[in-house]
């Protein structure tokens, strides 16, 4: 390990929606439409109590019974609905017989971020996942269901080029949307830099990078930042990492889906964290 990220893990401890669904046919005012069994257990474990929960006419009502009931209690209006309704609301989405309609997914303030770095609550050093430029909503919600999948501590997107908290990005997500934390900064090689001061290595991703995935250590603090697909990261991200590192690849596809290589990733940082 180098002297730099030796110093910088010293440090910490001591500075401890595609489509929005708002305009959808038959959409509740300006709610977004939740949809699947994953992510509205997630919005109501997470007090997050829907306005409006359609659910599918027939056997599936007697399936979802308990969330059901569980957003009734919280005062949630409960409507059903012919699965043909379900099906044209949702689109190209898989409803499973169960649609919340809640207030819209807010970020998390860039301040809050360094609060939470300030006073560190963990006792694992962070994880944390950088997204830069990852615009498709399907490929956003699959990284955040990866991040949540390996216990990372929030996720990081900047204000422009970053896909919205959107409906769909919380459909794909399966709940994660409201289980990580996503933490939306102004200017993101600022943000960068700013974690360096908070002891985070700061690793990125490109093909051209001498360094591959598994020999690159990942058991202190650390921030992975993934580039948008085809482009990879931005010149001023990139000149704000301390190393870059690359998956060995042995076909003859050039790269991987930025979610895949994202879950690919983040996992080798779970199984050197496991074994340290």
């Amino acid at each position: 390990m180098s002297q730099g990220r030796k110093g910088r893990e010293r440090e910490v401890g001591k500075k401890a929606g595609a489509r929005r669904a708002t305009g959808t046919p038959g959409l509740p005012g300006s709610l977004d439409a939740v949809f699947g069994v994953h992510a509205v257990r997630a919005l109501l474990s997470r007090g997050d109590i829907p306005k409006v929960l359609w659910v599918q006419e027939g056997e599936a009502q007697q399936r979802l019974t308990e969330l059901v009931e569980q957003a009734r209690r919280g005062g949630a209006r409960v409507e059903r609905h012919p699965r043909e309704e379900l099906d044209r609301l949702a689109r190209e989405a898989s409803h499973q017989g169960i649609v919340a309609f809640a207030a819209p997914l807010a970020f998390e303030s860039e301040a809050s971020l360094w609060f939470k770095l300030e006073a560190w609550p963990h006792e694992t050093p962070p994880l944390l996942l950088v997204l830069d430029g990852v615009t498709d909503v399907h490929n956003f919600g699959a990284c955040l269901r990866s991040a949540d999948a390996a216990g990372v501590h929030g996720v990081i997107v900047p204000k422009d080029k970053s896909a919205p908290l959107s409906a769909t990005v919380r459909k794909v997500a399966c709940g994660a949307a409201e289980s990580v934390p996503v933490y939306q900064v102004t200017n993101l090689a600022r943000a960068l830099t700013r974690l360096k001061e908070f002891g985070v290595w700061i690793t990125g991703t490109a093909g051209e990078a001498e360094e591959m995935l598994f020999d690159a250590e990942f058991t202190g603090p650390t921030a992975l930042v993934m580039g948008a697909e085809g482009k990879g990261m931005r010149r001023l991200t990139r000149e704000a990492c301390d190393g870059l590192v690359k998956l060995p690849m042995a076909g003859s596809v050039s790269s991987l889906n930025v979610s895949v290589a994202t879950g690919i990733c983040l996992f080798e940082a779970v199984r050197q964290r496991r074994d340290a």
